[in-house]
């Protein structure tokens, strides 16, 4: 696992404290750098980088940044987070009060929390707070017991500021749910393969306990709802989520809404395709639906959440956006890197793989501004692998180049949020595996949030001369993105940069900084993988250091 190297509250505290950049530099390390843009002076020598075996000698890059407008302006909960509807089906969902996973979701607040996935158009409302009775016997999930009647009262304590249910859950409860889990897995990759899916049932408890997990996290719930629900006439057949959202609001919960999920796929997982009109006549009936019910009246509403933008989804997003364009807050979609079924540790390197997200961003906003200039885009959904992920790849420390980097571009490109799939148990592409602890991208991610803030500055560098060959695209292996520092670190003072770079070359770079960053204090945090896994590691060790 790369161990975080370094935490805010670790530093000593100042207002005078210089500020930051952000960085991995050498092949194979992620490196967080930190500069300070005041009158102090610092070293004017190229940052220092420990020489990696098998690569050749340094190139010079000469760097500055544009610190007098930002080039962007992203939303505070850029980085958000999504849980996946079959936490329902492995019975996860009974586990989110756990204290251990609410303080790691706390780390990533304020953020969104998206409860969305393929599952979502199988999902079914009922408000029943114990459907075991209510069908006269045990139901699978008997020999957990209702955790939150039968654990002893002494471990579900009440947090004092937000007054939510925390549990400490023993051992054996936890032994025993991930026995389940393992084996709700092979079913629920058997229906993902097979592109037939069984129903979910949410009951209301499960949604107290949902929503619980968000508010006690500082995170702000968009529920997903079912769209698969239609009428004969092909229309949205309302009243599952009528009950869901009644329910909401009789506990006053603050929840923005979706409706579907990859509508795209909807002809292959249900047998009845819905085109982007019919959808966008959906979600104005889903507005309709809300305006009624004070609390949800003014509720955020975002969609299409569509696939990859191949050529009938974009004419999906065509249609969606002429109906209902201007209906939702922010246009959503998905996006997967890689077939998780046929990957190796090296693809996550590939700068070809990287740019295929730039592709991607370019054709949904062509489609957006055609017909709502302006309006807010979301990558709702990013997984480095398809089908739920690999083990010990996208849940590795390689896995943190693609990460890193997704996140830069879109910030770069204008993108106001992107959701990563998930935090917690969907697959392998999770932040946190089923102990409880957490994997590199939480880290990585953990470490972005305290120190990157929304303002997107432009980079400038120098040293990089490339000869272009005919028939050759040159795709840039040294990435290099710049962000004010985040207000919310007040280890920093205002004015701060923060900066991360990616050497994807097989030599070394000595990145020197020029211009505006000449003679400024840097701080740099080493994010490597520890153990004999190199890559596929699943922990790391971190390093700070300050260059003055």
């Amino acid at each position: 696992m790369r161990v975080l190297c370094a935490f805010p509250e670790a530093m000593p505290s100042s207002s005078s404290r210089p500020p930051a950049c952000l960085a991995p530099v050498a092949l194979f390390l992620a490196l967080l750098l930190h500069l300070f843009l005041s009158s102090q002076a610092g070293d004017r020598r190229p940052l220092p980088v420990d020489r990696a075996p098998g690569l050749k000698e340094k190139t010079l890059i000469l760097l500055d940044v544009s610190t007098k407008n930002p080039v962007r302006t992203v939303h505070e909960n850029f980085l958000s987070l999504q849980l996946d509807p079959s936490i329902i089906h492995d019975g996860w969902l009974d586990f989110l009060s756990s204290k251990r996973l609410v303080t790691l979701a706390r780390g990533l607040s304020p953020a969104f929390l998206r409860f969305g996935g393929k599952r979502t158009d199988f999902l079914q409302f009922q408000n029943l707070r114990n459907p075991a009775k209510s069908r006269g016997g045990p139901g699978p999930d008997y020999y957990l017991k209702n955790y939150e009647d039968d654990i002893v009262r002494s471990d579900v304590a009440l947090d004092k500021q937000k007054g939510c249910k925390i549990a400490q859950h023993p051992d054996v409860m936890l032994e025993l749910q991930r026995e389940k889990a393992a084996q709700m897995h092979l079913v629920l990759l058997k229906e993902q393969f097979s592109n037939t899916y069984s129903n979910l049932i949410l009951t209301a408890r499960s949604l107290d306990k949902l929503y619980n997990f968000a508010d006690c996290s500082g995170l702000h719930l968009i529920f997903a709802l079912n769209a698969l629900r239609r009428n004969p006439n092909n229309s949205w057949n309302s009243s599952s989520a009528l009950s869901l959202v009644k329910y909401s609001a009789s506990k006053k919960y603050n929840i923005s809404w979706e409706l579907g999920n990859e509508p795209n796929n909807y002809r292959t997982m249900h047998g009845r395709a819905v085109n982007g009109s019919q959808l966008g006549k959906d979600y104005i009936q889903l507005k309709s639906l809300l305006q009624p019910i004070r609390i949800y009246s003014r509720a955020s509403l975002y969609g299409p959440n569509i696939g990859r933008p191949r050529k009938n989804v974009i004419a999906l997003l065509d249609g969606f956006m002429k109906v209902a364009g201007s209906t939702v807050d922010a246009v959503t979609w998905q996006h997967c890197y890689i077939d998780g079924r046929v990957v190796k540790v090296m693809d996550f390197l590939k700068t070809r793989l990287l740019d295929t997200l730039s592709d991607q961003i370019r054709k949904i906003q062509k489609v957006v501004n055609t017909y709502t200039p302006g309006k807010k885009i979301w990558l709702e959904g990013v997984v480095t692998t398809s089908a739920g992920g690999t083990n010990n790849l996208s849940d590795s420390y390689a896995a943190g180049f693609l990460w890193l980097n997704t996140l830069g571009m879109l910030a770069n490109q204008g993108i106001d949020v992107v959701i990563r799939h998930s935090f917690f148990d969907h697959g392998f592409n999770h932040l946190v595996d089923q102990n409880f602890n957490p994997l590199p991208d939480y880290w990585l991610s953990l470490l972005y949030k305290r120190l990157i803030g929304p303002k997107v500055l432009a980079v400038h560098v120098a040293g990089l001369q490339r000869k272009p060959r005919p028939g050759r695209v040159i795709r840039d292996k040294l990435r290099i993105y710049a962000h004010c520092t985040s207000h919310h670190n007040h280890n920093y003072v205002r004015g701060s940069i923060t900066l991360f770079i990616i050497n994807l070359h097989r030599s070394r770079k000595k990145i020197k900084l020029a211009g505006t960053l000449r003679d400024k204090l840097v701080h740099q945090y080493l994010l490597q993988p520890h153990g004999q896994e190199g890559l596929k590691s699943k922990t790391q060790r971190g390093q700070y250091s300050g260059i003055s």
